[in-house]
């Protein structure tokens, strides 16, 4: 559900998603129970409500007129699409070969799918945990593998050190 409300301080009007406790109002920064706002419309469907908006805000400036010749948010929408040129054309057009950018990022997605969902300190313990009793090297080529930088990972390693989550001795690294 979506509510088009109204600041009842500074006349603002806002789009709030759901039924939560409380909204605060974007422009004066007043908290209030969503309960007590005025709702000047109700509605399931967003693009509803973002036209119910737009066009109190142009009868305010006294706009409403030029406001009814616009089209509906949806059509803007599919006009934006088709709107410009496409990234291929773009960077064809500035010199740039599109089938390069496209096959540098699929290598990009592909050496970053290893490590998607965890962080570059989780890579870092879970070398420590998979390899024996590793140097600050190897630590550094095993999550260099998974695109975390060689410079996080010695500054990883400082700071675990240093706050007794890893122990290092003879320059040989251990969880503890």
């Amino acid at each position: 559900m979506y509510a088009v409300v109204g600041c009842s301080d500074c006349q603002a009007l806002k789009i709030v998603e759901g039924r939560p406790e409380t909204t605060q109002c974007p422009r004066c920064g007043k908290r209030r129970k969503f309960e007590k706002l005025r709702k000047f419309v109700e509605t399931d469907d967003e693009d509803h409500a973002r036209e119910v908006r737009s066009s109190m805000l142009a009868n305010r400036q006294d706009e409403g007129e030029a406001y009814a010749e616009l089209d509906s948010f949806a059509e803007m929408d599919e006009q934006v699409e088709d709107a410009g040129v496409s990234d291929e054309e773009y960077l064809e057009a500035s010199g740039i070969d599109s089938e390069a950018v496209a096959e540098a990022a699929e290598r990009v997605e592909n050496r970053s799918a290893s490590t998607r969902g965890s962080s570059r300190k989780d890579t870092v313990l879970a070398a420590l945990r998979e390899l024996d009793r590793p140097t600050e090297d190897e630590v550094v080529a095993y999550a260099s593998e998974r695109g975390v930088p060689a410079e996080y990972v010695r500054d990883a390693l400082g700071k675990l050190a240093r706050r007794g989550e890893v122990s290092e001795s003879r320059g040989r690294y251990r969880l503890l």
